[in-house]
Formats: structure tokens, sequence, C-alpha cells
């Protein structure tokens, strides 16, 4: 498949788009910078590691003459950080935040605004993120682009552990934070007509976020997974293509075959109820106000 001709034929130039984009040096973001710098946007790298964000600068400049690149440091786990980046990008006015970075199988504990990291990395973050800087996103008639997934699904409201902290399942704690970031989006994006949310997910494949089993499980089962799954270069399609398509109230854009395969297409989600979607909204409002107000 010839991934830059498939662009050509379903996206448009991004010439003068601002477009932030978190988690921009791993996996499917790191694919997504080429493709966003290919149609010509400027690009908001934000990453906790600046070293990569420099390789990636290089790399990005030496190919897109021109292109314009910011960099920012986030580190989704720390509230200070994340306070301190959300103000470096407010005068940067971005058009689009695409929020794609996440952690899965990661050791776990408490992070100082008493979340557990899992949950704070993969929605509380990204969530007061959104909220801080809605203004600007009406003010552009901007898009945000969340990255969703299906282990979702394997998850349920638990009002009396919210952030799956007595949870050790991995799948479940990674599930439950990206149920809580789909579904409080789309209510909060629900009503919105200066902005419009598209809620994406890759499907299944092969980047760091992966790379979570045992050292011997791995290197066995690595080489199969490159092979059986997509590459990131293709699952990053699904992302690039929620930049040009919104998506409605409980639909997102994904792999067509199984949610694993393919090229991407808008389905509808039958995984959530409207009255548990409500409810997961209600417990995001009370999150973000105790993050905007610690004391």
């Amino acid at each position: 498949m010839d991934i830059f001709n498939w662009i050509d034929k379903n996206s448009a130039s991004l010439k003068g788009k601002r477009v932030a984009i978190s988690g921009s040096t791993g996996g499917i973001g790191r694919e997504l910078c080429f493709y966003l710098a290919y149609l010509k946007a400027d690009l908001i790298l934000m990453d906790r590691n600046e070293k990569k964000m420099g390789n990636l600068e290089a790399e990005l400049s030496n190919r897109f003459n021109g292109v314009n690149i910011t960099k920012i440091k986030l580190d989704l786990s720390d509230m200070g950080v994340v306070r301190s980046a959300v103000n470096e990008l407010r005068p940067l006015s971005p058009n689009i935040i695409i929020l794609n970075a996440g952690a899965y199988s990661v050791p776990r504990y408490k992070c100082n605004t008493e979340l557990d990291n899992v949950f704070q990395i993969n929605f509380a973050s990204p969530y007061y993120m959104i909220k801080s800087l809605l203004p600007i996103i009406r003010k552009n008639k901007g898009r945000v682009v969340a990255v969703g997934s299906i282990a979702h699904n394997y998850s349920k409201l638990d009002i009396a552990d919210t952030d799956f902290s007595t949870r050790k399942k991995a799948s479940l704690v990674y599930g439950n934070a990206k149920r809580f970031l789909m579904f409080s989006l789309f209510e909060l994006f629900k009503t919105e007509k200066d902005a419009s949310l598209s809620v994406v997910h890759p499907g299944i494949t092969f980047t760091g976020i992966t790379a979570h089993y045992p050292k011997l499980i791995f290197a066995i089962i690595k080489h199969p997974m490159k092979i059986i799954f997509m590459k990131p270069k293709k699952a990053a399609l699904s992302v690039l293509k929620g930049v040009f398509e919104a998506t409605d109230y409980h639909r997102w854009i994904g792999p067509r075959l199984f949610n694993i395969w393919g090229l991407p297409k808008n389905k509808l989600l039958k995984t959530c109820s409207k009255n548990e979607s409500k409810q997961i909204f209600i417990e995001a409002e009370k999150i973000y106000k105790k993050l905007e107000n610690p004391d």
C-alpha cells in the first residue's frame, strides 16, 4: 500500500494550521508527525523526552523544508508539568489537539493528585488539558482528536473505585482510563457548536505501548505481532482521518475489520450506555474541579 497516495486522496493541506500532538516521539505519534508535516501543518510536539523531541525535530526539518516546529515538555503523570504545558499552549493557539500519549502496563503508583498514574496519564491529565484549552479551541473552531482503545470495552464504571487503583490487571486499568477519556469527551462535546471532537483508535499495532510483556515472552511474540497486526505507519491513518472528520456522539474511527485490520472507517459504538456515559462525565467533572483547585 502506498501510504502517501492514500493521504493525498483522503486529506487536505494543513498549511497555516497549528497541530499539537502528545506522545509525539514514539510509535503512532511519530508516524503522525511525518504525515502532518507532509500536509504542511505547523507542529507542536508534546512529549516527556526532550532529547527524542530534538531528534524528531531534526528528522522532520531535514525531510520537509520549512516545517515549523515548536516543542513543549509534557509529562502527563505530573500535574505541575501539565499545567506548565497548558500555559505554553495557550499563546500558540492550536487549531487541532491530538491526544495520542498513553501508558499501559507500567509500574503503578499514586500521583501527587492521589490518582493512579495509569488513570492520570490516560485520562485525568488529557481531560484537564482539553477543558482548560476549550475556549481557544472554540475560538479557532478547532478539533480535539482523542485516541481511544478497544480495551475500553474491558471495563465498566465503578464509582467506588473510579481510577481502578485496586485492580491489578493492566488491561482493566488501561481500559477504564480510556473509557473515561472517550465517553467524558463525547458528553463534553455533545452540545458544542464551535468546536468538534473525533474519537479514534488504531486497533492493535506493535509500538512501545505493547512492549510490556516479560522479556522472554516478549522476545517470542514480538515477531508474530509484527506480522499479524498492522504496522504503526498504517495504524496511524485512523488517527489522521480524525483530523479531517469529526465523530458524532458515540461513534469512532478505526480499522474496518474487527477494529483490528484495514483502513479507517467511522463506526457506531455500542459498548457504553447513554446513562453510563453521563455518569462518567459527572465523575470526570469532579476530577477536573479537584485538579483545577488542588487546595
